[in-house]
């Protein structure tokens, strides 16, 4: 009697393949060339003060890109997300400075209501039906009217400054926006936040009950509610995860700067997206990672500090954006296609 053939649901997948289909692996080649391609050209680039110099902008991009992502594998966007690190960071300054409010009391207050605007966002989407494009859209608008309006009705211009002599500054500052010195070298503290940040994620998605729900809810929704999956608070916990990484990153700001904008971060929310889709994450959901995110975020760090060190215009970090969002994208979905495969 001849061997039946295994059962595909047991059948082994080889090592080459489970790395094939891992969604960071495109950016991880992107990462490669990208870092080789400035360091043969720039002795600066590669060198400890360079690699600090390029870590310090991916460190605040990918705190938001991992948030982002986890939002995209739920199958949701947040086109608020960049103008509520101003509005936070406004917060904070505004409170600190111009109310006498303790640092950490008006981090607090930053905190209380970036979550509440996340929850509000997620609440809609999940309550409504409406595409989190429209909603999200709807709330940076309202955001930046907010911050610019405010901001010119107190102040009379748009910033708000003077941090440093707020109560609590200097302990805030050391968390948040401090610097650790290796080999001689100093690295902002952000860095530190961020792999925490990115650690903590991944371990939620590949380790945790929430991970398989967010999966599941950006796959397919309606299946993923037939089998028992809390889709609406799976994905309201999501906004209000966006909106925690915002306030992080707009307090680091503000710290660091002890001053903030009303337009800072306006734009930055479609750049967090495409980190996003570099570190594999798919614009239909349910597919992508933290770490990718990450590596995505490494990327833009490079090539932002890497065009300065060799000189060159400025507006080319613009194309570079543009080419690696097609090649990630066209990568992805080549990827997505052999998973697809390996599945059969």
């Amino acid at each position: 009697m001849t061997a039946t053939a295994a059962d595909e649901r047991v059948a082994g997948v080889g090592p080459l393949r489970r790395l094939l289909i891992r969604p960071e692996l495109g950016a991880v080649v992107g990462l490669v060339v990208v870092f080789a391609f400035f360091a043969s050209q720039s002795a600066v680039f590669r060198s400890p003060d360079g690699i600090a110099n390029w870590l310090d902008p991916a460190a605040t991009l990918g705190i938001m890109a991992v948030a982002i992502a986890l939002l995209m594998i739920g199958g949701e966007f947040d086109l608020s997300a960049g103008v509520l690190t101003g509005t936070t960071g406004l917060i904070l300054v505004t409170l600190a400075t111009r109310y006498g409010v303790n640092v950490w009391l008006a981090m607090l207050a930053g905190l209380v209501v970036a979550l509440a605007i996340g929850y509000a966002n997620g609440l809609i989407v999940t309550r409504t039906k409406l595409p989190s494009f429209i909603v999200t859209l709807g709330t940076f608008l309202m955001l930046q009217g907010v911050n610019l309006g405010v901001t010119k009705a107190l102040t009379g211009t748009v910033q708000v400054s003077g941090l440093r002599r707020a109560s609590g500054f200097e302990s805030a500052r050391v968390l948040f926006a401090g610097t650790i010195e290796i080999g001689g070298t100093s690295f902002r503290v952000a860095i530190l936040w961020w792999i925490l940040v990115t650690a903590v994620a991944t371990w939620v998605l590949m380790r945790s009950r929430p991970g398989n729900w967010i999966f599941a809810v950006g796959g397919d929704e309606q299946a993923a509610r037939a089998v028992g999956v809390p889709a609406a608070r799976t994905k309201i916990a999501l906004f209000m995860t966006t909106a925690f990484a915002a306030w992080l990153v707009g307090s680091i700001l503000a710290l660091r700067y002890t001053s903030v904008q009303a337009n800072i971060g306006i734009g930055q929310e479609f750049i967090y997206i495409i980190a996003a889709v570099i570190g594999g994450c798919l614009l239909t959901g349910g597919y992508g990672s933290a770490i990718g995110a990450s590596i995505g975020a490494v990327i833009f760090g490079m090539a932002d500090k890497g065009i300065v060190f060799l000189g060159w215009d400025a507006d080319w970090f613009k194309f570079f954006l543009g080419a690696m969002l097609l090649l990630a994208t066209l990568a992805n979905r080549l990827v997505r296609r052999y998973a697809e495969e390996v599945k059969r």
